[in-house]
């Protein structure tokens, strides 16, 4: 009679619960709503809503349902500065339709990041063509827009292939801005962090100041007193 080991289930379930947390995005919800008739599914997503300096870039893409996710897809987050790149080719490449959205620093400060979100899924979805049957969404729906066509879903860059592929395109495409403005602001980097509040970063607004990229309503003023 074999006993068993306490310490191999529970590293067993270690195991288990990790592969859980490191499951990729799937097209589980874009075969759920195909079965209902709906064929073209877009997938939205932002990049940005935390940087203290740059735009806020919503992506939109619809996929054709013999998309194969290359080995490793994820969103942004997860994939490397190469990886996305990469990713974001092939995306480009089989996408029906992709449209992409920027909301300025100027306008945040104007309206809030929550109002500025929308407004760039918004502004998104009007740029897709065709227009779709339906809406996959990153935590956010679109206010004024018809509840029946979308689903907001919590983390659902790491759930849905659609989604995943959106944070590609906006982060590569925030990116590439990013390093433009590194250019017209040498001092400040923003090719390395993004506009993001790393040390580097802090350090060069005490230093030069707050440019008219920076989004002065994030209270950052403690950084210049």
């Amino acid at each position: 009679m074999l006993l068993k080991n306490p310490r191999s289930e529970e590293q067993n379930f270690t195991i288990f619960e990790n592969a859980k947390k490191m499951r990729l995005p799937d097209f589980s919800f874009e075969k759920r709503f195909r079965s209902q008739g709906l064929l073209n599914i877009a997938g939205i997503d932002e990049v940005g809503r935390g940087s203290w300096a740059g735009p806020l870039v919503a992506a939109g893409v619809v996929l054709p349902d013999n998309f194969a996710p290359p080995q490793g897809f994820s969103e942004s987050k997860s994939t490397s500065p190469q990886k996305r790149v990469e990713f974001a080719y092939l995306i480009a490449k089989a996408a029906i339709t992709i449209s992409i959205a920027e909301v300025p620093a100027g306008v945040i400060d104007n309206i809030g990041i929550t109002k500025a979100t929308n407004k760039a899924f918004r502004l998104v979805a009007k740029g897709l063509n065709p227009e779709p049957d339906f809406f996959l969404l990153d935590a956010f729906y679109i206010k004024h827009f018809p509840k029946k066509k979308q689903l907001a879903i919590v983390k659902g860059d790491k759930k849905s292939v659609s989604i995943a592929a959106a944070s590609i395109i906006a982060k590569v495409h925030r990116d590439s801005l990013m390093v433009k403005l590194s250019k017209a602001y040498p001092q400040y980097d923003f090719a390395r962090h993004k506009g993001y509040g790393t040390r580097v970063h802090q350090e060069a607004i005490r230093k030069y100041g707050f440019t008219q990229i920076h989004r002065t309503s994030y209270n950052l003023n403690y950084l210049t007193s």
